[in-house]
């Protein structure tokens, strides 16, 4: 298969990007890699646009190998012929080659292949043919002790045609293509069901046609099924598979034949096609359900990795709880971990003075500036605490954090490993306080499932969710660029080229030998060669090393022609910004950026990139996005009314809508249909809204934007 032709038609990119992209990818290069340092070989392509390729040539490769596999199979049956191979060679989907290969797939006993082995398969031909013939005298001739009389032989030979008519690749196609265009998928509550919280009232009597049904509503209905709450069934009107199916099984009416094909036709599509039909069409529905949910939670994730950090504050991460208390951590403000404690302000022991005092005692023995509660049980009623604290205290702030995933980190092997001395409950405190400080560093070592920010990440392809977690994971910790000196095992194995194993390795050389003190030093490290050190150094940073462009993302086979840059600028990597920007800009305007890279023998895209890190250099993405909201004061539902007008922070995007934490107990939900169309959220992203509504009973907000 011409793979670049066919991608490059269906991405709209050139066929020669495609080309590129390809080789690179079978030589080992990553992603990211690519990316950031092969622009020139695929024309600016984006990690993006690089994945999409990935993913058709995998699936494109997946397809051929399935090819070779059905032509083997057919071929060792002895039934190739020249037209089915011509049709193999030039299907083009899985969906294609499946149906192809239904005639032949070896299947477990059927009606059909009974009457086949009885040898009833020319009186089969016979319907089919649509003759005339005696039907009383052609079926004595079939009579065995398998079938005993005249109508155990027709009923066996229309089990054959019925069989025929339900493989036939055109039948199947075709009857799928008018499913998925006409069909009509239902859902109806089982009467004997119990869905005491009304979690799926609207798919009580629901319908919708196959092509308009939305993702999430197809992940709802699945889950309903699953409950055992709904029954879903989707249609196919009579007309639509009649009709294809007579366009090449037509009963003739002058055939002795005719109603012995109709019946075939009937038993055929309603035992046989039609639900072979509809399960693709589920699944059909299903997986694009599943990529749009994931692709959905994946870009939350990926925004929320991308938070910016909010360095420089020595940070108390409280824990809340009730029975069990509050677990309370101070960190320096390099996350290191000062003092624990456990508090019991809230109900049943409610100890709140006691606990007011302790948190003065901790914030000012550590001189805390930041305190971050965690949103799960009693952080409201937390909230209440440390606004009362920080009524004491003028010069402190707090924020409420997603705390999801904290506890999945506490238990793990990374937490024991990272804080082997503290107990597993006051590792989560630990958590809340650092993520805020690098919220990257400190949720890369959670299970991305478990951060809180998708819709049915549950219910959707685990396989597939991962996958695509970890490619998101991967996109961000490279975009960042990752500190060598500092970083954990859980970041650094993300780095293009660095595998788990090779992580461990570098960890253990720089316990054993100090700081690394130059990029090149990363080859004394067992496991990694030529391959890995080219496809990792340009991403991982060293500080304060022997040389300064270790520090940059700039490539290390890119240093030479950036120090002829700098020649060529008259300017010193030690002058200060504005200088720098200066040379650089006198020097454009001297030799343009074309002839400039004709000079240096590279491609533009790689002169802009050395350009913009002589700039800036080792700009962190994370500082173009908004810093999270700190507050002084506590917000109640009670403060709030209809027309209020106030900033949130967006925590979660789905189908129907944001969800945005304005600073009261419940996020608000700013429904899609306020949401104009030019107008993009993401997670993180900080909003001036609107109250529309208010439901204190069920704890509900409506927002519009402000």
């Amino acid at each position: 298969m011409n793979y670049e032709n066919r991608i490059a038609n269906e991405l709209s990119i050139q066929p020669n990007q495609v080309k590129s992209t390809i080789l690179l990818l079978d030589e080992g290069n990553t992603i990211p890699f690519i990316a950031r340092y092969r622009k020139e070989m695929t024309f600016n392509l984006d990690e993006l646009q690089l994945r999409k390729i990935e993913e058709k040539l995998q699936l494109f490769r997946a397809v051929d190998d399935r090819r070779n596999k059905i032509v083997e199979s057919i071929e060792k049956q002895d039934l190739m012929t020249d037209a089915l191979y011509k049709k193999l060679q030039v299907a083009e989907s899985l969906v294609e080659l499946e149906d192809l290969y239904q005639p032949y797939k070896p299947k477990r006993v059927t009606r059909a292949s009974k009457a086949i082995e009885a040898g009833l398969e020319p009186l089969a031909q016979l319907i089919l043919k649509q003759g005339k013939q005696d039907i009383d005298r052609e079926a004595r001739k079939y009579i065995t002790e398998s079938y005993l009389s005249v109508d155990d032989v027709l009923s066996g030979a229309r089990d054959i045609v019925a069989q025929i008519i339900a493989d036939d690749p055109d039948n199947r196609g075709e009857v799928r293509r008018k499913a998925s265009e006409w069909g009509i998928i239902r859902s109806e509550k089982i009467k004997s069901a119990d869905d005491e919280k009304g979690l799926f009232t609207v798919y009580y009597e629901f319908e919708a046609r196959v092509k308009w049904i939305k993702p999430y509503q197809m992940l709802a209905l699945n889950r309903g099924a699953d409950a055992k709450i709904l029954r879903v069934k989707i249609e196919i009107s009579e007309r639509d598979w009649l009709s294809v199916i007579h366009a090449k099984y037509r009963p003739y009416t002058r055939s002795d034949w005719a109603d012995h094909l109709e019946l075939a036709i009937a038993d055929g599509a309603k035992r046989l096609l039609l639900p072979a039909i509809e399960r693709d069409i589920h699944r059909s529905l299903t997986e694009t359900a599943h990529v749009h949910a994931i692709e959905v939670f994946a870009e939350n994730v990926r925004r929320l990795l991308l938070q910016p950090p909010l360095s420089g504050h020595i940070v108390l991460g409280i824990d809340p709880g009730f029975r069990s208390g509050c677990k309370v951590s101070a960190v320096d403000v390099t996350g290191k971990v000062l003092g624990v404690d456990t508090i019991y302000p809230n109900p049943p022991q409610s100890r709140y003075e006691e606990s007011l005092k302790r948190l003065n005692e901790l914030v000012h023995q550590f001189q805390v500036t930041l305190i971050v509660i965690g949103n799960g049980t009693a952080s409201r009623e937390t909230e209440q605490l440390v606004a009362e604290l920080i009524s004491q205290n003028k010069q402190l702030k707090y924020l409420i954090t997603n705390e999801a995933g904290a506890s999945v980190y506490s238990a793990s092997d990374i937490a024991r490993q990272e804080l082997p001395n503290l107990d597993v409950t006051m590792r989560g405190a630990v958590s809340i306080a650092r993520r805020i400080q690098d919220p990257l560093a400190e949720l890369v070592k959670i299970d991305p499932k478990s951060i809180g920010v998708g819709l049915y990440q549950h219910d959707v392809d685990q396989t597939k969710l991962a996958e695509s977690l970890s490619w998101v994971v991967q996109l961000v910790v490279n975009q960042v660029g990752v500190n060598l000196n500092t970083c954990s095992v859980s970041l650094l194995r993300y780095v293009s080229g660095i595998t788990e194993n090779t992580a461990n390795q570098l960890i253990a050389y720089r316990d054993e030998h100090g700081r690394i003190l130059n990029r090149k030093d990363l080859l004394s490290v067992k496991g990694i060669g030529a391959k890995t050190f080219e496809q990792a150094a340009g991403f991982l940073r060293i500080r304060n090393g022997d040389n300064w462009l270790d520090s940059s993302a700039i490539h290390p086979e890119s240093y030479e022609t950036t120090l002829r840059i700098l020649d060529l600028a008259e300017v010193d990597h030690q002058s200060s910004a504005e200088e720098r920007e200066m040379k650089i800009a006198t020097l454009l305007k001297r030799v343009p950026i074309n002839e400039l890279a004709s000079q240096l023998g590279i491609g533009i895209p790689t002169v802009e990139d050395i350009l913009e890190q002589l700039r800036r250099p080792g700009r962190d993405p994370r500082e173009d996005i908004p810093l999270p909201i700190l507050r002084s004061d506590i917000l109640k539902m009670e403060d709030l009314e209809e027309g209020l007008v106030l900033q949130g922070t967006v925590r979660n995007v789905v189908d129907f809508g944001a969800f945005v934490d304005i600073g009261v107990k419940q996020d608000g939900l700013l429904h899609s249909s306020k949401i104009p169309d030019h107008v993009s959220l993401q997670v993180g992203d900080v909003i001036d809204i609107r109250i529309l509504s208010i439901d204190k009973d069920r704890g509900r907000i409506g927002l519009a934007l402000g």
